[in-house]
């Protein structure tokens, strides 16, 4: 059963009680009598830690990297000069650039 926290609106008191779900709320204080009580609304008591409590935690490796191995191979090899090809001699093979 759940614990309910209240606080009167004439005194100040709070209170803690333990109440099943299907009872009623409280109204009337027990310390001044007068039917101000209402309940307070806090966080919530429940905290989430861990792996597997996101939609993105219980994906396979694989669907979870969407970075295409071509796209950085290909901007490794742009960012790279060009590296001149060994020169020959030109008796043996035409050079294009001589």
């Amino acid at each position: 059963m759940p614990t309910y926290q209240y606080v009167c609106d004439s005194c100040g008191e709070p209170l803690e009680i333990v109440q099943s779900f299907s009872d009623d709320a409280l109204t009337v204080c027990p310390s001044c009598n007068e039917s101000a009580l209402r309940k307070v609304y806090g966080s919530v008591g429940v905290v989430f830690k861990g792996s597997g409590f996101y939609r993105n935690d219980s994906r396979g490796a694989s669907s979870s990297v969407s970075t295409p191995a071509s796209t950085s191979s290909d901007s490794a090899s742009a960012a790279k000069p060009a590296t001149p090809a060994p020169s020959t001699p030109a008796s043996t093979t035409p050079s294009a650039t001589s």
